[in-house]
C-alpha cells in the first residue's frame, strides 16, 4: 500500500491587535482661576483657536467640568499634567485630570 503525501496546510495566526484606549483630558473649574489664563493654557497647552479655547472655558465654568481633548493615555497624562503644573507655577489652582473613555 501507497501512502498518499498528505500536505497539511500552514496556518498562521495574526495577533489582534487592539487600538490603545483613548482617555478625556477634563478641565475642572474653580473660582479664583481667571478666564483669560484658563484660555490661554488651553491654547498653548492643547493648541485651541481662541473661540474654541473660549467655548471650553466657559463650558467647565457654567457646568463644572469640560472635556476639553481625547488622547492615548500617556498623552492625555502629559498634557494634564503640564497643564495643570502651569497653573500652579503662576499660584492658581488650575485642575486638568484624565479618565479613561467609555
Amino acid at each position: 500500500m501507497v501512502e498518499s503525501p498528505v500536505k497539511n496546510p500552514k496556518t498562521t495566526t495574526k495577533p489582534k491587535v487592539e487600538r490603545p484606549k483613548l482617555h478625556k483630558v477634563i478641565l475642572i473649574n474653580d473660582d479664583y482661576t481667571p478666564r483669560d489664563f484658563v484660555c490661554m493654557v488651553l491654547k498653548a497647552e492643547f493648541g485651541m483657536g481662541e473661540d474654541r479655547a473660549y467655548k471650553v472655558m466657559i463650558t467647565a465654568h457654567q457646568r463644572g467640568v469640560c472635556v476639553v481633548a481625547v488622547y492615548q493615555r500617556d498623552v492625555a497624562e502629559t498634557k494634564a499634567k503640564r497643564a495643570s503644573e502651569y497653573g500652579q507655577k503662576y499660584g492658581y489652582p488650575l485642575m486638568f485630570t484624565t479618565e479613561p473613555e467609555e
